[in-house]
């Protein structure tokens, strides 16, 4: 596994011990930076240090698009039930088939039921 995930504001910070326990590395953004930074700075940290950005808004899918660019990966989790024990299973599967794609530069949208996975840049 070697995406290192860094978790949106507007995720729980519970999603850390979730990660964790499946074999990923991941940080809150709330620990490492400030936590009223916009989308641009958080997107800019998570590609100067090699993360993935995993979070609950869709302005980083736009700003991807947007800008052409080639990373950071994206995790944009959707739907109403975005806790670790809503969606946890679905996220840690969708993780493992897709790790080489994070790897290389991907926005994966995540939903209860449907996984779709679109290669950077978009």
């Amino acid at each position: 596994m070697s995406v290192r995930v860094v978790i949106d504001m507007n995720l729980s910070a519970e999603w850390v011990a979730e990660f964790a326990k499946h074999g990923w590395h991941a940080v809150h953004w709330s620990t490492i930076g400030d936590p009223r930074a916009g989308d641009p700075e958080i997107m800019a940290w998570a590609n100067a240090n090699g993360y993935a950005v995993f979070t609950h808004d869709l302005d980083f899918g736009t700003a991807l698009a947007l800008t052409d660019a080639t990373g950071p990966s994206v995790i944009q989790v959707r739907g109403p039930f975005v806790l670790p024990e809503d969606i946890g299973p679905v996220v840690i599967a969708a993780l493992h088939q897709h790790d080489a794609a994070l790897a290389a530069g991907a926005l994966v949208v995540i939903e209860p039921a449907n996984v779709r996975v679109r290669l950077l840049p978009l």
